[in-house]
């Protein structure tokens, strides 16, 4: 059995954010935080007090995390980026409300003397003696403490109170993870029983020492149960102080997930059924199935998380052509007006799109990414929309002098055409490189569409059905925001972005096969029509090649896992640290190599190109963890350095004999993390194995989906009872059945068929007995847990 936790964070927008440039304006950025780990950094949005980003992040966490924090900052060329404020959001606060937060939130601002981290390691005792009592404190060590000096470090130490006394320890320099070993005893003092409280410091030569953190155990405890352990650092409590929205707000939206995932055989019979419900009963008449009962509850936003855990379930069951051609069956089966065919957010309509994203993302790269790449890189400013031309920045256009408003609309109609043209003969040429999962989906998509609307006057309605998805719930919003399919580090200035907002408009144009030019507020993209018509053929032609595929060439290609392991799920230039030779300077000891990571290997050489490569096994890694970046005098990318850290940690999940700590800095006659002199010293700093980025190369975890579709099921358990299992009279019963003889079970509806009663029955008993397991296990739980400190 294993607990699970998931968090979703999408940072939205910002407005009303302080300036903090001599221009009146700022750079903000967004930094999310759990506990001490940096989770995620958002883009900078250049010279905007009301920045937009719209990133969302999809968090695996450990079951022990408390808070969240989101910290605001403007990004400065020269010297340190200036703070903003922040937000923070605890466990309990994020769990009140079963849907989560989305809302805005004020800024506050950041007091040092609350920004605390990490944990101290105690052993008490109470003892009893001729002269009173005595409270021996054995303060042994500290890990992971917040750096308050320029260093990157600190220079600790503990202070004990306990009544009106107070030891303190000595002052280790210059480290955030200190080993003090020492004992301070205290004798009590008349009066009432007096809690116990630590608090380390940071000592400083030159002006007050700076807060790290305390803790604090009450009177009873002491003598009850004396701590001795590990026990996390907390702020000093006092009122949080309110900004008044001086600093601005954020709007987030934050959704924690936590659930306990049961051994596998338990959720054997749901999965049973879930199978069934796309190979058994003709999809259209099915009123009873679990997937029908899901498509009929589910709402908002839990219907993509739903479709996705779907989608990756049938996936790894091998049954991912079924599942959406049964989704599909009954979206066309009560659709009347073909042109509002798939597009409202239907469980069917999200499950082909997080389908597509999840088997088709390698294939969306190969496809976009050259020419998205080249409109970052030339930046060139493109405008059709005449009230939106600004003329006073043609000059990147033309060195002649300002340019008239035509002659900025041809020169942008020839540069969106030179964009359009390579973009689209990337699309139809594609169709070989198209994964055959979704080559037969497709196939069978269009093949119910005919069925359903074969009349000649909808003849175009079988294209539009996958252009539909394919051009607009995948191309088009791929272009209009790259970053967030993973095609570039960072989102695109407010030039470069109106440039990709106008090219995916035509790839739409072109996706709904120009059935809406010319209609509509935006008649300013007439000049690109002539272009969009003559690509409409080429599009018709590409979706009957892309499903022109037969059944044999799927085969094989999923199985149990999204990806591979054979395949590269992860490359680019790192770092790679060899071992220091007397007097190398740090910077010199790292050399610059090209990474690939799959599910088997680590491997690197000098350059991409480059045929000698040096090789890791992936079942070789015990952990991955970010190093102290003071300690190896190089800097990091945020975003790039989390996603390796994510790829690593999930391809080497199933490892055994896993570190629980790890040394973060490194090692030169002794540890500059924690000062320990011998190498082979057990690791200062937890390691983080459980925090992890979700991405479409998530492997397939079955006893979690099913789980998620279990809980789903729960919501509608008393609808279900009502409509088929609902108790009658007896004269209504009669009324019924005036024979007798139907075979109707006593006190079952009428209204429902005996295979339909059959069937519900069979599902809550299903749904019971998950029930029963999860509730033994949380009673096993509950005897097994006992409070304590944290775990080592």
């Amino acid at each position: 059995m294993a607990r699970s936790s998931c968090l979703n964070v999408r940072v939205v927008e910002g407005r009303a954010l302080p300036a903090k440039d001599v221009s009146g304006s700022s750079d903000p950025y967004c930094i999310v935080k759990v506990d001490d780990e940096v989770v995620a950094r958002t883009a900078t949005v250049w010279r905007s007090l009301s920045p937009f980003w719209g990133e969302e992040y999809t968090v695996h966490l450990p079951l022990d995390f408390h808070h969240l924090a989101f910290y605001v900052l403007d990004e400065d060329t020269v010297g340190h980026d200036d703070i903003i404020g922040k937000i923070l959001l605890t466990r309990g606060e994020i769990t009140a409300d079963p849907r989560g937060i989305d809302s805005w939130i004020n800024l506050s601002r950041v007091d040092p003397d609350a920004e605390v981290q990490g944990e101290v390691r105690l052993a008490v005792q109470v003892l009893e003696g001729a002269r009173g009592r005595c409270l021996r404190c054995h303060v042994l060590q500290a890990r992971d403490l917040a750096p308050r000096d320029s260093s990157g470090t600190s220079d600790p130490f503990a202070r004990v109170f306990w009544g009106s006394q107070s030891l303190e320890t000595s002052t280790i320099k210059k480290t955030r993870f200190p080993r003090w070993d020492e004992v301070l005893e205290l004798r009590e003092e008349p009066g009432p029983p007096a809690p116990l409280r630590v608090e380390v410091w940071d000592w400083d030569m030159v002006g007050k020492n700076d807060f790290l953190g305390m803790v604090e155990f009450p009177p009873q405890l002491l003598q009850q149960n004396p701590p001795d352990g590990w026990f996390r650092l907390l702020p000093f409590p006092k009122a949080e102080e309110d900004s008044g929205g001086s600093l601005g707000a954020l709007r987030l939206k934050v959704r924690l997930t936590e659930d306990r995932v049961l051994p596998s055989r338990h959720y054997q019979p749901l999965t049973q059924l879930l199978m069934e419900s796309v190979q058994q009963r003709p999809a259209e008449e099915d009123t009873t199935s679990p997937l029908a009962l899901l498509e009929e509850l589910t709402l908002g936003d839990c219907r993509q998380d739903l479709a996705t855990k779907l989608v990756k379930l049938f996936l790894g069951q091998g049954l991912a052509g079924p599942f959406l051609d049964y989704l599909t069956r009954r979206e066309v089966a009560r659709t009347t007006d073909p042109n509002t065919l798939f597009r409202s957010n239907s469980l069917a309509s999200k499950s082909v799109e997080q389908f597509m994203k999840l088997v088709g993302m390698p294939y969306l790269h190969e496809v976009l990414k050259p020419v998205i790449s080249r409109i970052f890189e030339e930046r060139k400013y493109m405008e059709l929309d005449p009230s939106k031309i600004d003329l006073g920045r043609t000059r990147r256009i033309s060195f002649k002098g300002s340019m008239s408003e035509e002659h900025v609309r041809e020169a942008s109609l020839g540069l969106l055409t030179g964009y359009l043209g390579p973009i689209v003969d990337a699309i139809v040429g594609s169709a070989d490189h198209c994964p055959p999962a979704m080559r037969l989906a497709f196939q069978q998509l269009r093949r119910r569409v005919e069925e359903r609307f074969p009349q000649a006057e909808h003849q175009d309605v079988k294209y539009l059905a996958i252009s539909g998805f394919l051009f607009l719930r995948f191309f088009a919003p791929a272009i209009l925001t790259p970053k967030l399919f993973h095609l570039r580090e960072h989102h695109a200035d407010p030039q470069t972005s109106r440039s990709l907002l106008l090219l995916a408009k035509a790839v739409q144009s072109i996706g709904n096969l120009g059935q809406q030019l010319g209609q509509g507020k935006e008649l300013w993209m007439a000049p690109l029509h002539p272009f969009l018509l003559q690509s409409i053929s080429r599009v018709r032609d590409f979706l009957d090649q892309l499903v022109d595929v037969s059944e044999a060439e799927e085969s094989g290609c999923l199985a149990r896992a999204l990806v591979p392991p054979s395949v590269t799920v992860r490359e680019g230039y790192l770092l790679k640290r060899k071992e220091e030779p007397a007097g190398l300077a740090t910077r010199f000891a790292f050399k610059k190599r090209y990474f690939w990571l799959s599910g088997e290997t680590l491997s690197y050489s000098k350059g991409p190109e480059c045929q000698i490569r040096h090789s890791l096994p992936v079942a070789h890694i015990r952990a991955v963890e970010r190093v102290d970046e003071g300690a190896f005098q190089l800097p990091h990318n945020v975003n790039e350095l989390n996603h390796w850290l994510s790829a690593l940690r999930k391809a080497s999940a199933p490892n055994p004999d896993k570190l629980a700590a790890c040394h973060p800095g490194a090692f030169r006659a002794r540890w500059t993390c924690c000062l320990h002199p011998e190498r082979s010293a057990p690791g200062c700093s937890r390691t983080h194995s459980a925090v992890t980025l979700g991405d479409w190369s998530d492997p397939l975890d079955p006893d979690a989906e099913v789980q998620t579709v279990y809980r789903q099921l729960l919501l509608g358990r008393d609808q279900i009872r009502m409509k088929f299992l609902e108790d009658l009279s007896p004269d209504a019963a009669q009324e019924a059945d005036p024979g007798g003889d139907s075979g109707t079970p006593e006190g079952a509806s009428p209204t429902a068929s005996s295979g339909q009663r059959e069937a519900a029955a069979r599902l809550l008993e299903v749904l019971e007995a998950l029930d029963r397991a999860h509730e033994e296990f949380q009673q096993q739980e509950e005897g097994e847990e006992a409070p304590g400190p944290l775990r080592p």
